[in-house]
């Protein structure tokens, strides 16, 4: 019985060393849980505050998209002003010729004129190259922001 009760004993004591063992590597795996937890959480919220930065972005490139297509409207509306005004100078011009009176000052406001339909027609081309410029940004977000969200349901799914 002596024998007996002292192989009993040896074996709780193994059963309280591997249960001693368990407990610890159980709190151990909490702690690694809690800490992945945390890492996790701190990820969602910079993604999440990455998101609202794209947004904002996304929001004041549209305003400003929005400012240069007007602007571009203004330029185009000017440069058929300039245009209809060139024309009219033009044919201005062929009556002096036709009446030989006052040819160099009709040929001037002729010249005038021209130079300033170059420099307006030079400026709307940059107004309309910055404009697809903004249309191109404006997607380059558009697709990243589908990514972030293509990341984000792959983050739910996974979990």
């Amino acid at each position: 019985l002596k024998e007996e009760n002292a192989v009993l004993r040896r074996k709780i004591n193994k059963l309280q060393i591997l249960s001693e063992t368990q407990a610890d590597k159980m709190r151990k795996l909490e702690k690694k849980f809690e800490e992945n937890k945390i890492k996790e959480e701190k990820e969602a919220e910079d993604l999440e505050a990455m998101v609202q930065h794209v947004e904002q972005n996304l929001q004041l490139m549209t305003k400003r998209a929005a400012k240069a297509e007007n602007n571009v409207a203004k330029l185009r509306q000017e440069n058929a002003q300039l245009q209809a005004e060139l024309r009219n100078c033009r044919l201005e011009k062929e009556e002096l010729r036709a009446g030989q009176a006052g040819l160099a000052v009709a040929k001037q406001n002729a010249e005038v004129a021209l130079q300033h339909l170059l420099q307006v027609t030079t400026s709307s081309r940059a107004s309309i190259r910055q404009l697809l410029s903004g249309a191109e940004s404006l997607q380059l977000i558009a697709d990243l922001l589908k990514s972030i969200d293509r990341i984000s349901e792959v983050s739910e799914d996974g979990q």
